[in-house]
């Protein structure tokens, strides 16, 4: 097992990688401070793995909330099922959430926490590989609106992530393909040699080696680590985690949630900042050319869909969480690994960017 810890003064937590990790008592029980445990898991995970999970917490009172799995019902709606629970079963202060699940679970789960009872705690046991290598980490937790994605929520850090890497050997293809998105945006925005590493070992993580998903689990979460204690609520360097984010919110929303998985909306996305940062004169031809090589390599798409065209893309991303003063702030980039935010770009060299990646048909 690898531990990693999320450096935050006295609400730092570690982070637990290893196979065979979801059923260890031993791993959470220093974590959880009162009796009442919430397991959160959806129709999806909760068959496959919820049975090990609960042994985790056999000592304890635990219940279970199972929600519908998609990014669709990533709602206020859903998210009173979980209050519904907490509240019949007259959970106190002292409770913990656990997210037993993908980003969705992990997101909600959080955000359901941080508002109970004004603040409880909760644990992470991602069970997608974007969950585990980003979404699990830092805090973030929120429920989409209609008009945007992520844009209600808050700042509720878990007590611990627990990532077991067998759960990964349910995961159906689309999905690990999603989350290689995440892990390809740590290279691109502050580690060249972890890109060069992702060029000669994407075939290997495709063919689910072990090894090398455990190395690209590993080094992503570390680079998260480092920069959610760097800067915990997004005021300065963390915003770079955003790279191709606010393109890829704008695909998913326009989309229809649920139509395009997080992660392949945030692959075509930051393919459409190298893009639009190379028409800026920032970004080499010979870069962007490796950012959509990597990117079709992991099998994600690097097309938008054909509907959206320019005034789509703007409408939503009007209400993006990056616009300021009513610009909006996109992540760029100067070369692989040295990203940048700026909201200094030229609006004709980003209609061309958006028209130049919107697909030719539906299909």
């Amino acid at each position: 097992m690898k531990t990693l810890t999320v450096e935050l003064g006295e609400r730092s937590y570690p982070i637990l990688i290893g196979s065979g990790l979801l059923g260890e008592p031993e791993l959470v029980s220093p974590h959880i401070r009162g009796n009442q445990i919430l397991i959160v898991s959806n129709e999806t995970v909760a068959p496959l793995y919820l049975e090990q999970a609960l042994s985790a917490f056999r000592n304890y009172d635990v219940q279970t909330v199972i929600l519908p799995d998609g990014e669709q019902y990533k709602t206020l709606q859903t998210l009173d099922l979980i209050f519904d629970a907490l509240l019949s079963h007259h959970f106190d202060r002292h409770c913990t959430l656990v997210a037993l699940g993908g980003g969705v679970v992990g997101d909600m789960t959080g955000f359901a926490a941080a508002t109970y009872q004004r603040g409880v705690d909760f644990i992470q046991l991602p069970t997608t590989l974007l969950a585990q290598v980003d979404s699990s980490v830092g805090g973030k937790t929120g429920v989409n609106h209609p008009l945007g994605k992520n844009m209600i929520g808050a700042f509720h850090q878990p007590n611990c992530v627990v990532i077991d890497t067998a759960t990964l050997e349910t995961l159906e293809d689309r999905q690990f393909s999603a989350g290689l998105a995440e892990i390809i945006k740590y290279g691109l925005i502050r580690d060249q040699k972890f890109t060069r590493w992702l060029e000669d070992n994407m075939n290997n993580l495709l063919a689910r080696d072990t090894a090398a998903i455990v190395q690209a689990i590993e080094t992503s979460c570390r680079s998260k680590a480092e920069i959610v204690a760097a800067d915990e609520k997004e005021g300065g360097v963390r915003a770079l985690l955003n790279l191709g984010h606010t393109f890829g919110h704008a695909i998913e929303t326009g989309a229809g949630y649920g139509n395009w998985l997080h992660g392949e909306a945030v692959g075509t996305g930051m393919l459409m900042a190298a893009d639009l940062s190379r028409r800026q004169g920032w970004l080499g031809e010979s870069d962007v050319q490796r950012v959509e090589n990597l990117i079709d390599k992991a099998l994600l798409p690097t097309r938008a869909p054909a509907h959206m065209n320019y005034t789509h893309f703007m409408e939503i991303m009007a209400v993006d969480k990056k616009v300021r003063a009513g610009k909006i702030n996109l992540v760029l980039l100067r070369a692989i690994g040295d990203a940048f935010i700026t909201n200094e770009f030229d609006l004709d060299k980003l209609r061309e960017t958006i028209e130049a990646h919107r697909a030719l048909d539906e299909g």
